[in-house]
């Protein structure tokens, strides 16, 4: 793992305080081993940002030198750097709605393959949403790492009825913020159309931009289906940093859903301290450019903005 934490100048005390436990035998003021926080002192932003080459491969030997990280067209100084496969809260959000009945296997299937490819000290969760808005996990279950107990959570509850897209996510997002990790992603597995919800898109949007959570999208329909709705998908995807999937046939599931493991599990994560005081509650931009060690052109991934003095920053 590299790690640079440089001293902020804007700070009282001399550098950043940063705690990472990483596993194996470490344990930091009581914590357990698995607890995997990142613990701050000051008013840090932390970007998780993916690259790739002009081939659509992962770039995985940059360092520092090679970003630049712009808040409202300002770069700023980065005072985080990490490149490590840290383990993440994530949550499986499965439509169930009348439509998905035949696609179902492939989501379980497409599911098992996330998990097992996953890094294996990741805590998964599961939303299966048609009108209405069910966990799929509970009690001392709610997280889990465990492939039988998340298929069984997703294949017990039948498929039909309408689509409440907006109201799984706001009960995902909510989830989250029970997960004893300081990453978070959502994997979506939807036609991305809503007609059950009593949110809205722009209600999810606001929840995002209030935590660090990364939105992976699957979206599943035919081109007749009148339902679909993949703009949403590509939105909520590219807001956040995630990526939205849209396979032609039910067996690219399955690739689908490793190729996103693998790609969570090969990010950078940087972390800046503003310059200037933003006012709460106002909407900052984020910009991350990464060039490689011969210019090569490089492409990066990272949510676009987060709203100041909101939590999870």
């Amino acid at each position: 793992m590299r790690l640079c934490v440089r001293r902020c100048k804007h700070c009282a005390v001399f550098g950043v305080a940063l705690l990472i436990v990483l596993g194996g035998n470490a344990r930091v003021m009581g914590q357990e081993p698995d607890s995997y926080k990142l613990s701050v002192n000051v008013n840090l932003v932390v970007v998780d940002a993916a690259v790739r080459d002009r081939k659509g491969r992962s770039v995985a030997d940059l360092g520092e030198q090679n970003f630049a990280v712009y808040e409202d067209g300002v770069r700023q100084s980065i005072r985080l750097f990490l490149h490590e496969d840290i383990p993440v809260a994530a949550g499986l959000v499965i439509d169930h709605s009348g439509s998905m009945r035949a696609k179902l296997p492939a989501v379980v299937a497409g599911a098992r393959t996330f998990v097992q490819t996953s890094n294996p000290e990741d805590r998964l969760f599961v939303v299966n949403f048609n009108e209405k808005v069910t966990l799929g996990l509970s009690g001392a279950a709610a997280f889990t790492n465990r492939s039988q107990e998340l298929e069984r959570a997703i294949s017990t509850t039948p498929a039909e009825g309408m689509t409440a897209l907006y109201d799984a996510l706001v009960k995902a997002l909510e989830r989250l913020q029970a997960g004893q990790r300081d990453r978070k992603v959502l994997l979506v597995i939807s036609d991305g159309g809503d007609n059950a919800s009593s949110h809205t898109l722009a209600d999810v949007l606001k929840m995002a931009a209030h935590s660090r959570t990364m939105i992976y999208t699957i979206g599943i329909f035919e081109p007749e289906d009148p339902d679909k709705n993949p703009a949403v998908l590509r939105r909520l995807a590219e807001t956040t940093g995630g990526e939205a999937f849209f396979p032609h046939q039910m067996d690219e599931v399955v690739a689908t859903c490793e190729r996103i493991a693998h790609d969570i599990r090969n990010q950078y994560t940087i972390g800046y301290v503003p310059v200037g005081a933003a006012r709460p509650g106002t909407y900052r931009t984020i910009r991350v450019v990464a060039v490689g060690d011969a210019d090569d052109k490089l492409s990066v991934r990272a949510r676009s903005g987060y709203i100041a003095g909101a939590g999870g920053k």
